[in-house]
């Protein structure tokens, strides 16, 4: 799914306000997590040129393990994956090969924590969300997610179709997660959910039974399902809430003086079609998971 990208011209970070983003195929269509952030004062967007953290060279942040189907076997700096190839995407359009591109292992939760940041941008499944604004930048979208269950085969959990449910299983999800917003926001656990620092412990409690059923954006549901825990089934997705889509973005410190070259790179990787075809030979298609309501 990886497309040979157009090289786009950019001259100032006020120009990129312009590049909107409506062209792609679901679920990338639009970025209303999209920054107003754009960091102190103007920054050239000029090719190769930006104002990164080492110069000349474009440093990109994710955690480790980093999952397939995000990564393959744990080497961000293959090129093969949904979030590798977006990573070296975007690079490409800011005008940096392969080669300058330069990974750091950055832990989930210290992405988006308060306080300066030694990488120009973090790609690690991490949604935009008004209360991680306050402490980071983002880009705009590169991809739009929905919260998904596994449960083992069998079980009560896997049995589940509705919200309600759900309730009254012990569920787990990553700390500093979305997913964990979803078990205890609107799934709303009659029990304590089980809170894991990476997704590697909450598939073995899984495994283990120490938990019933766990949950992960979809994605990472299908991988979970098809090629580590075969015994586990994916129960059903969560239908969109609000008025804007969860979506993965781009993570900038926040006084980032390339935040606006950054989010200009991915509208224009989504408007090229770039995003799509990269969604498409990476990620599984979810179209026929049931929507849990």
């Amino acid at each position: 799914m990886r497309l040979v990208n157009r090289p786009l011209r950019l001259a100032t970070c006020a120009a990129v306000v312009l590049l909107t983003a409506a062209v792609g195929c679901a679920p990338q269509d639009e970025s209303p997590g999209g920054p107003p952030a754009t960091g102190q004062g103007k920054q050239s967007c000029d090719r190769g040129k930006l104002a990164t953290v080492q110069a000349g060279k474009l440093t990109v942040g994710t955690d480790k393990p980093a999952y397939a189907p995000w990564f393959q076997d744990d080497d961000p700096a293959s090129g093969k994956g949904f979030e590798s190839a977006v990573a070296y995407a975007v690079a490409r359009q800011l005008g940096y090969d392969k080669a300058a591109v330069d990974w750091q292992t950055v832990p989930f939760t210290n992405a988006f924590a308060p306080g300066a940041k030694k990488f120009d941008f973090d790609i690690n499944q991490i949604s935009i969300s008004a209360q991680r604004k306050h402490a980071v930048a983002f880009s705009s979208g590169y991809y739009d997610v929905r919260q998904a269950v596994i449960a083992l085969k069998g079980s009560k959990a896997a049995r589940a179709k509705s919200i309600a449910d759900l309730r009254h299983v012990k569920l787990g999800a990553q700390v500093g997660s979305t997913s964990l917003d979803v078990v205890n926001d609107t799934i709303h656990p009659d029990r304590t959910a089980a809170v894991f620092q990476k997704n590697d412990y909450a598939k073995t409690a899984l495994k283990n039974g120490q938990v019933d059923a766990i949950v992960t954006d979809l994605p990472t549901a299908f991988y979970i399902t098809s090629a580590e825990v075969k015994e586990a089934e994916v129960v059903g997705q969560f239908a969109d809430t609000g008025s804007a889509k969860e979506q993965f973005g781009l993570v900038l410190d926040k006084e980032s003086r390339i935040t606006g070259c950054v989010t200009a790179a991915v509208d224009a990787l989504r408007k090229d079609g770039t995003l799509a075809a990269l969604e498409k030979k990476w990620l599984t298609d979810a179209v026929d998971v049931p929507v849990l309501k």
